[in-house]
């Protein structure tokens, strides 16, 4: 080794010790004949001290030396004067006083700032991103990712789950987003995909008898990019046999309260998680995945609203769509501009605008709606909601989906205004009770809303010949901080049934066989009631880290449009490759001067 510790590992104890270091210079000072080297590794930072009158070849070498150089120090260990202790570095009792110094690598003026914690253009992050990888920040959300996955995987293995990885090379068998897709050079025409979650497989390795799987699963998905989602990711994947909901809840919510306890240095709010029904989810805060750290939660008011005169609201309410209502606490002197600016979130969101009632501090009201309201009805507004002085209402008038999405983004835009939520809490819940399917109106057809292996209730199962919109799943979701970060549900092992959910979603026969044979034949050889879950762990770290996005958590991530500019991909290939996979590109580009019917 070219190194005997670490930049992180001395102590006073280590004084009088030969040591030899070796690291990246983190920052470079000098002093009349003295040179102060700070030296990095991932484990820290140690101060090397050159002296010009002990060792001049050393300090010669020491004044070519730059930031990001590599060197290699090798020295003895001394504790420092009192006076220069430095509390805020776990190595500030020591110093290094070097007695030769390599160089191992010179480097080039860096075009980010390693050292300390300022922040870099995106762009030029990705595009350098083994450069914005040595900052001490990504080295700590790396490292906690490990961390994050070590023990997940020493928790499960203490409980009977077997490791099994599932193939990257699968067949496409579309369950939601686009498939990645692969070209056979041995199959000529044919295609392999890139799987958007080990789904099938792992309901295979349940048939196949091995009780409880997981997986830390590399997934695909070709989909928009936002924040939270990646073209590749991460997820915990696991399943299990002979189980109900109860039994997957409970292993996942010990799993989660331990590893935050154990591993991060964040605080879990509320302990047993709380569970929601997908409609009371909706009711309560506009989305099935609810921030639950603050209130501002929803009322309808489409039955107070619907005996005023506002023509907006009554006509909505006759059409069949909701009014519902969020108080912002404190708001009521809140500016035009202000209002203007919430009414833009709420337009963004859908909705055709946003409708104000201030209840000023004195009680007196500010309103565009006062004039068709009247005392009573306005009195029972105010009641139902249960503003007081100093609160702003907020209205929202259209479909109940509309509605909902509109207030959810608004009561998150007024937590952060107003302060409400603690970054270093962490609050999660369950939602429960998802509808087996969800109505396409341009395909005329029910879609799936979770994924089509998902178990009805049993109950519920008669439904699904005459009435399946009325069908509640056996899905769950595990929401923390306004993120969903695990989902699954006890799955389908019964052909009939399956073939029945297929049915209904569209696959005739043929198709269903086509895609999904092998599962449909493995049902018919002792498939085993079973369920699973799947947890993002590019999310869950994120959050963990109390970071903004899951870039921040992956090593080489892409940009927000998929793209890696780092390494300049995606990219065109030779056209002797695609030759080989027997492929031609076909651009879809008009000719020029072609009108529309060309």
């Amino acid at each position: 080794m070219l190194k005997t510790h670490t930049c992180g590992e001395l102590r006073t104890g280590h004084a009088g010790q030969r040591v030899t270091l070796a690291g990246w210079v983190n920052r470079r000072r000098e002093h009349g004949g003295l040179i102060f080297i700070d030296l990095r590794d991932r484990w820290g930072i140690t101060q090397v001290v050159v002296d010009a009158s002990r060792t001049p070849e050393a300090h010669a070498l020491a004044l070519r030396v730059r930031g990001e150089y590599v060197l290699q120090v090798e020295g003895v260990v001394q504790v420092r004067a009192p006076e220069a202790v430095n509390p805020d570095m776990p190595t500030g009792e020591i110093e290094v006083q070097a007695e030769r110094i390599t160089i191992l690598n010179p480097a080039r003026t860096p075009p980010i700032e390693i050292a300390g914690e300022h922040e870099a253009n995106e762009e030029v992050r990705m595009r350098y991103r083994y450069l914005d990888l040595r900052r001490a920040r990504m080295q700590r959300n790396l490292i906690l990712r490990h961390q994050v996955t070590l023990y997940i995987r020493n928790f499960l293995s203490e409980r009977g789950f077997v490791e099994i990885e599932t193939p990257i090379l699968f067949k496409s068998t579309p369950e939601g987003a686009r498939d990645y897709l692969v070209p056979s050079r041995l199959h000529p025409g044919k295609f392999y995909a890139l799987p958007q979650s080990p789904q099938q497989l792992k309901q295979l390795l349940m048939v196949a008898g091995y009780e409880r799987y997981f997986q830390i699963a590399r997934c695909f998905r070709d989909e928009d990019q936002r924040g939270d989602r990646q073209p590749e990711f991460t997820q915990l994947d696991l399943e299990m046999s002979f189980v109900e909901r109860e039994d997957i809840l409970n292993l996942i919510e010990e799993l989660m309260t331990r590893l935050i306890e154990d591993v991060s240095d964040k605080r879990l709010v509320t302990r047993p998680f709380p569970r929601l029904s997908y409609a009371e989810a909706l009711e309560r805060f506009g989305t099935d995945r609810p921030d639950v750290r603050f209130g501002l939660e929803l009322t309808d008011v489409s039955d107070i609203v619907a005996r005023s005169e506002f023509r907006v609201f009554t006509g909505t309410v006759e059409a069949g769509g909701k009014v519902r209502a969020l108080v912002a606490p404190g708001c009521a002197e809140y500016s035009r501009r202000q209002i203007g600016e919430l009414e833009d979130i709420a337009r963004d969101a859908g909705a055709k605008g946003l409708a104000t009632v201030a209840v000023r501090a004195d009680g007196t009201l500010r309103s565009p709606l006062a004039k068709f309201f009247s005392e009573d009805v306005m009195a029972e507004l105010i009641a139902a909601v249960e503003a007081t002085p100093g609160d702003l209402i907020l209205m929202v008038a259209d479909t109940p989906s509309l509605v909902n999405e509109a207030l959810s983004a608004l009561r998150v835009e007024l937590a952060r205004r107003l302060n409400l939520v603690d970054p270093d809490e962490m609050s999660f819940c369950w939602i429960l009770d998802f509808p087996l399917f969800e109505w396409n109106e341009e395909e005329n057809r029910w879609d799936p809303s979770h994924h089509m292996f998902t178990s009805p209730r049993p109950e519920d199962t008669p439904l699904l010949d005459t009435d399946p919109g009325a069908v509640l799943s056996q899905q769950y979701d595990l929401v923390c901080n306004g993120y969903e970060v695990a989902g699954g549900s006890i799955r389908i092992h019964n052909r009939e049934i399956q073939e029945k959910v297929f049915a209904l979603i569209g696959l005739d026969v043929e198709d269903a066989r086509e895609r999904f044979g092998h599962l449909l034949d493995a049902f018919e050889y002792g498939a085993p009631p079973h369920g699973g879950i799947a947890a993002g762990l590019d999310r869950l770290v994120m959050l963990m880290a109390g970071e903004p996005n899951i870039r921040e958590v992956i090593a080489f991530p892409k940009t927000q449009r998929a793209a890696d500019l780092m390494a300049s991909a995606p990219s065109e290939v030779d056209p002797e490759q695609l030759e080989e996979l027997h492929i031609c590109i076909c651009l879809d580009k008009k000719p020029a001067g072609s009108g529309k019917g060309s």
